[in-house]
């Protein structure tokens, strides 16, 4: 009877210490995505549209994120190094200290994922590295778009793993165009013909910077634009790509 004792406590006392150790493991094996979010300008919900984008992340269960609404985190390269990507939907008018951009820009170079949604590759607008990192960037005064409305986004690279396997899409958002070059080569997935420009405009493509892989996506007004199910589609793998080179 006392070795069935000893034996059923040491069940109930090792047993929670090794589910632990799966847990941990299993919530190791998510990726890291730091979530940087805040100032925006006035028609935009920025926290609705950063709430939004990271229920529409862990919802698929691979990410673990964390949200700052300062991008003063940027600051610290320790803290950089803990995420394996990070997801830039701030557009932040502020200059931040030169250190905190040279932060960034250092991590993607080294290998970390980039993720640039909507407005936000108009920050930083002194900084032309940065314009760089985007790829394509939203300049003020140049970039625009026409009366927010119902378009229709075309797949034109059906081969990449962000977008395998999609088909062709109507979404109502604001149709950016004529970001600007900045002379970093993109490979387009989507686009849509803008009425404003009177071109088809690039709205979601990926590029190289240093070692990093980098996903500059235009969509995401509002939490009514996000909520399109390929919209969803792009967000989730275009993080996931850009962290990892590929969508399982």
């Amino acid at each position: 009877m006392r070795r069935l004792i000893l034996a059923l406590v040491l069940v109930c006392v090792v047993a929670p210490v090794f589910c632990g150790t799966a847990d941990a493991a299993k919530k190791s094996d998510k990726i890291k995505a730091l979530l940087i979010t805040g100032a925006d300008v006035g028609v935009h919900p920025w926290r609705e549209m950063s709430e939004t984008t990271r229920e529409i992340l862990v919802k698929t269960g691979k990410f673990d994120v964390k949200v700052s609404e300062d991008p003063h985190i940027l600051e610290s390269a320790t803290a950089l190094k803990g995420y394996d990507v990070i997801v830039f939907l701030i557009y932040t008018k502020p200059v931040i200290p030169a250190e905190g951009i040279e932060n960034l820009l250092s991590a993607v170079k080294a290998g970390k994922g980039f993720y640039v949604q909507h407005l936000a590759s108009a920050s930083f607008a002194e900084c032309e590295e940065f314009g760089k990192l985007c790829g394509r960037k939203w300049v003020m005064g140049t970039s625009g778009h026409g009366p927010r409305s119902v378009f229709r986004s075309n797949i034109v690279n059906k081969q990449h793993p962000i977008t395998k396997g999609l088909g062709d899409f109507d979404t109502d958002d604001e149709l950016y165009a004529k970001l600007q070059e900045t002379g970093q080569k993109i490979d387009i997935l989507v686009t849509a013909d803008s009425d404003w420009s009177n071109r088809a405009e690039p709205l979601v493509f990926t590029s190289k910077y240093g070692n990093g892989r980098v996903v500059h996506n235009a969509y995401g007004h509002d939490r009514k634009a996000l909520m399109t199910p390929n919209v969803q589609k792009l967000i989730a793998r275009g993080v996931e790509w850009a962290a990892t080179g590929k969508v399982k």
